[in-house]
């Protein structure tokens, strides 16, 4: 959050200074003065009944009826959503609405639009069972007709034969006139419907099974998919005609279809009074599809008008809610005419705040204004660094760590400079940089139109660390331009190599058989250096002392930073028997290591350094010989050799008997103390030290953990000093990765003069930079350089055991989901 006034650089370091401040704000104005200090955000209230019940508290119905509001406009999203309509997006934003007019409007169009779904779904339905019955009579129509047709046909057949000559067939004619008697035929029922066609041939097994073959069942097939009245969803459906015989079967067929979901509908054989149903259902269609689109029309004109004002709606209501349940946080004073608040404001806003309360006494039109009361506390206050939109990322890489206590020294402001140098050192290719600046540029220049829309989970990580990956990219840049690889590729950019060949026998490419011919190259590491792949080259060596170097200066920074924290705080016990030991401890070491390697640098000598530091233990008095960079190296090497092991006990054995003695002094101080003074200045001390000043001294703990404290930065020393050749590794594995692309993949397929095969691996070393170099090994990278500020750095001052500063602010309210 930004704002405020502007302060010195030195004091970006530390959190902004916080006072503990008490409201007490009349009735008739605390709704409009929680409303302006929303509108501030620079006011932490701190909850005065959070011994009661969310159900006990003042505002509990106020919150209870934003909550109904919320349950509203949620349904109003829902309709709009489903009629493919999204809320108007308008810059301005009116806050003059009632509530209590908003609330009424909000029920009467919720009534509107249940009753408008209530009667649309039942048109719907109707339509919907209309379209099956047409089908129904229709397809039904065609089997009874085309059953007819066949039995007249066999009809007219008999007859020709009964009018043939007379024969020894008589009787038997006599006996199927006898069958054929109307009076004696057994009459057939039948039942039609719809059913599944997914459902269609269970249906017709269990039909069989179920009346044991004494059904006939005839189907057919409709083309296209039709509106289920029950579900509403589209489905695939055949027509069913089903006879049988018997009351029985009839009962049997209708609980198979209720349980297979198929629809039944009355049909009439009589193939006039099928025409006639049929041009009743349709105009019955025709009117039913009149009225639900005149019905979805007066819809959409409302679900608008809705839409029209969703925001507005919205954002009032987030606004009352995030105000009443500010409100149930404070508590009301036995008068019943004023609530009394608590809570954390920057010391910069003061006026700020005063002159808001003021408004909005006026604005109220209240007789009495808010009183504005700081309190004094020894309760640690919450932590606020203004940052902005460049500044903010580099913080919360900071925050997920920990959130700085109060006053603690901010690592946020070395971060925005070290975090994108260290991940440049392991990503140093300026080739590789210009690609992740191109980039992260996109969303910079689309920062507007990203900001106002919602992103996905890596899309709005990405964005939200824009300002990173570009100081990471440009940083690249200049850590390639030294290392000079372009794709891991050497470039005379600056001037021709300072190296050439002794005689022409010698090969370009090696480092073997070259000697300096022109002036030093200008900027960056001569082209000579990379070598070839059989030796190490010169750069890897260059890499990994400079990874040692920055580790140390690091390091020492993270020591410093640790003696401001308790120059601030006022403990000189950690300045005298913490500060100085580790300086002296860590500098005697790997201080001197660093030394080496610069004077190695500078003279050019060809001294073995790992030979040096470790016959600096096993040998600290033996001659160097070859190994001698300077006069008097092996006085001081047994001088720091001593001050390191001195520094060990240093940091050990001090503390813990001065914070003894300090404990026996203030409780000798205290007992003199209450001798001395009043009763009442007696209960002030007792107040103000509390039972712990009573309590026994544990030495013994102090100790162990004063022990655990030293053994951790003595080990760590060692280990956290190792850990920077991670800069060094991961800087060789992006360069080989990215020469094996070059050389394997690239030059390769250029070869092979086919141009076919060309495309071929260019495509693939295009895939394999942006997937393997400009993804994973930024990844990597950035994980590193993570872990090396939370751990290597930040572990040599930072606790981050504090708590952030979270004011009450309407900024957020719109991102917030209900």
């Amino acid at each position: 959050m930004g704002g405020g006034t502007h302060r010195p650089t030195m004091d970006l370091l530390r959190s902004e200074p916080m006072q503990l401040v008490q409201l007490i704000i009349p009735i008739e104005s605390a709704h409009r003065s929680i409303s302006y200090l929303g509108d501030l955000g620079f006011f932490q209230f701190k909850d005065l009944n959070s011994e009661k019940s969310p159900f006990q508290r003042t505002y509990a119905t106020q919150i209870k009826r934003c909550g109904e509001m919320a349950r509203k406009l949620r349904f109003f999203k829902e309709q709009m959503t489903k009629a493919g309509l999204s809320p108007w997006t308008r810059s301005a934003m009116s806050d003059d609405v009632d509530l209590d007019n908003l609330e009424v409007k909000h029920g009467e169009l919720e009534a509107e639009l249940l009753e408008m779904n209530a009667n649309h779904e039942k048109l719907q339905h109707s339509y919907n069972e209309l379209i099956e019955y047409k089908l129904v009579v229709q397809k039904a129509g065609e089997f009874f007709h085309s059953a007819q047709s066949i039995a007249a046909a066999k009809q007219r057949e008999v007859e020709a034969q009964q009018r043939g000559e007379g024969s020894i067939d008589s009787p038997l004619l006599l006996e199927q006139e006898m069958v054929t008697d109307p009076s004696k035929q057994v009459k057939l029922g039948f039942v039609t419907g719809l059913v599944p066609r997914e459902k269609s041939l269970a249906f017709e097994r269990i039909l069989f099974r179920a009346t044991r073959g004494n059904v006939f069942l005839k189907q057919s097939v409709l083309e296209g998919s039709v509106t289920d009245p029950a579900s509403g969803e589209k489905a695939e459906k055949n027509v069913f005609v089903v006879f049988y015989s018997g009351e029985r079967a009839r009962n049997k067929i209708v609980k198979i279809c209720e349980a297979f979901g198929a629809n039944r509908y009355p049909f009439i054989e009589d193939l006039s009074k099928q025409f006639q149903i049929i041009t009743e259902v349709s105009g019955r269609l025709e009117e039913l599809k009149t009225t639900i689109d005149v019905g979805l029309v007066h819809q959409t004109n409302l679900l608008q008008t809705i839409a029209y004002h969703f925001e507005q709606w919205s954002h009032l209501v987030k606004k009352e809610k995030s105000i009443y349940h500010t409100l149930s946080m404070l508590s009301i004073d036995v008068t019943k005419k004023c609530l009394v608040a608590e809570g954390w404001c920057p010391v910069f806003a003061t006026n700020k705040i005063q002159n808001v309360l003021q408004r909005a006494t006026v604005d109220s039109n209240s007789q009495i204004g808010t009183i504005f009361h700081i309190l004094q506390t020894k309760e640690s206050p919450p932590t606020y660094f203004q940052t902005n939109k460049f500044s903010s990322a580099f913080q919360e890489i900071v925050d997920a760590y920990g959130i700085a206590k109060y006053q603690e020294a901010n690592p946020g402001v070395f971060t925005i400079i070290t975090f994108p140098f260290l991940f440049a050192v392991m990503f140093g290719d300026w080739g590789h940089g210009i690609c992740l600046f191109l980039a992260t540029s996109y969303f910079i220049i689309k920062e507007k139109k990203f900001s106002s829309q919602k992103l996905g989970d890596i899309t709005e990580m990405i964005f939200g660390g824009r300002y990173v990956i570009m100081m990471m990219a440009l940083f690249s840049i200049y850590t390639g331009l030294i290392y000079n690889e372009f794709f891991s590729v050497p470039f005379e950019l600056f001037g021709p190599s300072a190296y050439g060949c002794r005689d022409p026998a010698c090969r370009d490419a090696s480092t073997a058989g070259l000697v300096k011919v022109r002036a030093t190259y200008p900027f960056g590491v001569d082209p000579k250096w990379h070598g070839t792949r059989s030796e190490l080259p010169f750069l890897n060596s260059l890499k990994m002392k400079m990874s040692i170097l920055l580790g140390v200066a690091q390091m020492n920074l993270g020591i410093i930073l640790s003696y401001f924290n308790a120059k601030f705080s006022g403990n000189e016990l950690n300045i005298r028997y913490q500060f100085l030991p580790q300086m002296i401890f860590l500098n005697s070491l790997f201080g001197y290591l660093s030394l080496l390697i610069v004077v190695k640098w500078c003279i050019g000598s060809q001294a073995d350094l790992y030979h040096v530091m470790i016959y600096m233990f096993l040998s600290p008095t033996d001659d160097l010989g070859e190994n001698q960079l300077f006069f008097g190296q092996k006085f001081l090497q047994i001088v720091l050799l001593l001050a390191a092991l001195v520094a060990v006990p240093w940091m050990l054995f001090p503390k813990p008997f001065l914070l003894k003695k300090q404990h026996e002094e203030r409780h000798r101080g205290q007992s003199y103390a209450l001798l001395e003074n009043s009763l009442d200045e007696s209960d002030e001390m007792e107040v103000r030290h509390g039972s712990s000043s009573h309590e026994e001294f544990e030495f013994s703990e102090i100790f162990v953990h004063q022990l655990i404290h030293t053994i951790e930065f003595v080990l760590g020393a060692v280990s956290n000093t190792a850990s920077y050749l991670r800069l060094w590794a991961l800087s060789l594995a992006h360069s080989e990765l990215s020469s094996v692309f070059y050389d394997k993949v690239l030059l390769l397929a250029w070869g092979f003069n086919n141009i076919f095969i060309l495309i071929i691996g260019i495509f693939v070393f295009i895939c394999a930079t942006v997937g393997v170099l400009l993804v994973m090994e930024t990844l990597s990278a950035f994980l590193h350089a993570l872990r090396l500020h939370w751990v290597e750095f930040q572990n040599k001052f930072y606790e981050g055991d504090g708590y952030k500063f979270q004011p009450f602010s309407f900024a957020s309210l719109d991102a917030e989901d209900e």
